[in-house]
């Protein structure tokens, strides 16, 4: 079985990475969509609140299943029997630090890694300036799925 790993913190999961999980699910058996723990860093959503909603959003996907990890990357990979990282580039400045850690990676372990460039639609597209225009009262609705616009603008709505 051919899978993958589509790692990211998705505080909060955009069109833009579902655009990426979708595309990796059409060349791998299976693609483990995995966020990243990281406890010295509070996120807007939970852990937990990001696994859900990216079940919501992967839903269709019948060889897609979330995940979250904690640590290295590839001793994930290793656990897990995971061959290839999937990843997308909105820009150059993407392609340095996603070439440096693929590189890297595949040093460690052999963990190849798939760097796919983002639908030009999406480009702009990035978690924290959505959380900061959603924050700000301004429109994302067509920057993220519809359950995470809904999570949004209630958890900005509180904070009002």
């Amino acid at each position: 079985m051919r899978r993958a790993v589509c790692p990211g913190s998705y505080d909060p999961a955009t069109n833009g990475h579902l655009d990426i999980i979708e595309r990796a699910s059409k060349l791998f058996d299976e693609v483990v969509v995995a966020v990243g723990v990281n406890k010295s860093k509070k996120g807007l959503f939970s852990v937990e609140e990001r696994m859900e909603i990216l079940r919501e959003i992967t839903a269709k996907l019948p060889n897609v299943r979330v995940d979250s990890w904690q640590g290295l990357l590839v001793d994930y990979c290793r656990d897990n029997d995971i061959a290839a990282v999937a990843k997308g580039l909105r820009s150059v400045s993407d392609f340095d630090y996603e070439l440096q850690m693929a590189q890297m990676n595949r040093e460690l372990t052999g963990l190849e890694t798939l760097l796919m460039a983002n639908n030009p639609a999406y480009g702009f597209v990035s978690s924290s300036l959505v959380k900061e225009i959603a924050a700000l009262g301004g429109d994302i609705e067509n920057l993220v799925p519809p359950v995470v616009h809904e999570r949004l603008l209630a958890v900005y709505a509180k904070k009002d």
